[in-house]
């Protein structure tokens, strides 16, 4: 360490923002017998509802007891905590076939569930989807935002017509405009167009799957899709959900387009204007037919904490998802167990040892609590249940770090967050990685959305400064460009895919070191009485503003 960053991390720890008590050792060993477990076969692929989530949380448990941390969940009837917060999900399952048959150019053909498209069970609460010869419309990026003057739909009836959409946003293609550039906003997340869909009353929506802008293969969107479908329980689903949900492989959408007589790239360059108007695709059609069996299930967050000794009103919550896809479809070895053992099971693992080193440690001013997250893979439900049904007031919780996919790729000069957080906390984290010698690599691909998608962003919309850690690509052998080539490979090869298993050669020294970094910032937090803000512009400030005084803040 150099002497300004040496000097640096004096200041800091001052200044309360890192502990002064000598922070725990973690080791790769410890990390690896979790992950080793988690992502076994034996556990199922730790799917939501199944005997994997079971083993799981009875593993977590476990393990948190071990650490000595006390429960923190639901309350029980007779006083005290449960390990674990209820959440009740609804669950939709295609079953039986799924009959696709596209007319297009005055002629029928059938298309095949996972090839050409991948439709999801529907959420409505409907026990069968049949469409017959339902009109087919573009829509553009399909978004509708005042704000920037935008309004992809302008005034077309969807009522009884299917959307066709392209992936992320207006920006991507060209890197600037009215969307802040390459850097996805939730505009450009599937789940927002989904809404947007149900908003304008349209019986379905198809995103265009294109590689480059969805920021990962057909593969992933086929598993991830064709599976069985988790939401929160609501009222009327029908107004979240429209009755047909899914993806179209890019070549079919523009199959359809030249039968129409359009051109898919044409049509594309003028979805990224603000004058788009929506276009009628001629002739084209699309009939669906399949069944879905509805279910209610209770699946389960898992809640150990270490008790504030000044403040224990206050918290700092650090959270991982448990959950994977469970058993799906077979790849080309015909492997169906979906282990994720790069994700989640090292976010998990991490999460348990920092449970173990906080209650072997000095209890800090401020309660610390560590959430083990269901049904992220679902949708972030787990977190979004949470977040709307806190067992402890938001208004009071400090920060959420959370941890989803650490990279065993070993020791790295670097770390990041997913996306970029408007945060001061953000900023503590960046400033903390002085102390170990190490820099900040900011969301090297801010087209992926990637703070829309882990278990921070629900507690950021109701205004709690969280942040989300990845784990660095600047190796110590090999650099930047080992490192950015092991990332990519994941992604094009493992994530999402049964190959996500334990692998002999992962290197799991980075993610120990990831996990001192993120013990300072909790710890540093803990035993401080700051707390951390938005940034001005950010969308969640006003949320976070409207509590203050709850907190003595002015």
């Amino acid at each position: 360490m150099n002497k300004l960053a040496s000097a640096l991390c004096g200041l800091f720890v001052l200044a309360g923002m890192f502990p002064a008590h000598a922070e725990p050792a973690f080791t790769a060993d410890r990390l690896a017998d979790h992950i080793k477990l988690l992502a076994s076969d034996a556990f199922g692929g730790r799917g939501p509802g199944t005997e994997g989530e079971a083993k799981s949380v009875a593993y977590i448990i476990d393990q948190f007891k071990a650490a000595n941390l006390k429960p923190a969940g639901d309350r029980l009837p007779r006083g005290g905590r449960a390990w674990t917060q209820d959440v009740p999900l609804a669950r939709f399952e295609i079953t039986g076939p799924v009959d696709i048959r596209v007319r297009s150019g005055g002629a029928e053909q059938a298309w095949s569930q996972g090839d050409q498209v991948a439709f999801r069970a529907s959420a409505t609460g409907a026990d069968a989807v049949r469409i017959e010869n339902a009109p087919v419309v573009f829509v553009g990026y399909g978004i509708t935002a005042p704000e920037r003057n935008w309004d992809d739909f302008k005034d077309v009836d969807l009522k009884g017509k299917i959307a066709l959409v392209l992936v992320n946003d207006p920006d991507f293609e060209s890197g600037q405009g009215d969307f802040g550039g390459r850097a996805m906003t939730y505009y450009g997340r599937w789940t927002y167009k989904y809404e947007e869909a149900a908003r304008r009353g349209a019986l379905g929506m198809l995103v265009i799957h294109e590689t480059a802008p969805a920021s990962y293969g057909w593969a992933t969107v086929r598993n991830s899709n064709t599976i069985s479908i988790f939401d929160i329980i609501r009222p009327d689903a029908s107004r979240a959900h429209p009755l047909l949900e899914g993806w179209i492989q890019r070549d079919a959408a523009a199959g359809l387009l030249r039968a129409a007589g359009l051109d898919f790239e044409a049509l594309k360059q003028q979805a990224q204007m603000r004058a788009f108007q929506p276009v009628n695709l001629d002739g084209v059609a699309l009939s669906v037919r399949f069944r879905v069996a509805v279910s209610k299930i209770i699946t389960r967050n898992v809640l150990g904490e270490v008790a504030g000794r000044r403040r224990p009103a206050e918290r700092v919550i650090y959270t991982a998802h448990w959950d994977h896809l469970g058993v799906g479809p077979p790849d080309a070895t015909g492997d169906r167990i979906y282990n994720g053992a790069v994700d989640n099971g090292t976010g998990v693992a991490a999460l348990i040892e920092l449970g173990r080193a906080f209650a072997g440690a000095r209890r800090p001013a401020r309660t610390v609590m560590f959430m083990a997250l269901t049904a992220e893979e679902k949708g972030l439900l787990g977190s979004t249940y949470y977040a709307a049904n806190p067992l402890y007031p938001l208004a009071t919780t400090a920060a959420v770090l959370n941890m989803d996919g650490l990279a065993p790729i070993g020791l790295a000069h670097d770390f990041s967050t997913s996306g970029d957080g408007p945060t001061s906390l953000q900023d503590d984290l960046i400033a903390g990685g002085l102390r170990y010698g190490r820099y900040y690599s900011p969301d090297p691909r801010p087209e992926t959305g990637m703070f829309f998608r882990s278990d921070h962003f629900p507690f950021a919309k109701m205004g709690v400064p969280a942040i989300s850690f990845i784990s660095g690509a600047d190796l110590f052998v090999g650099g930047k460009a080992a490192g950015t080539a092991a990332q990519l490979a994941y992604i094009a090869e493992r994530y999402h895919q049964p190959s996500d298993q334990w692998r002999e050669d992962f290197d799991l020294s980075g993610a120990a070191k990831d996990m001192s970094l993120l013990y300072d910032l909790g710890a540093g937090l803990a035993d401080s009485r700051r707390w951390p803000v938005w940034k001005p512009g950010s969308e969640f400030k006003a949320v976070r503003d409207r509590s203050a005084g709850v907190r003595g803040e002015k």
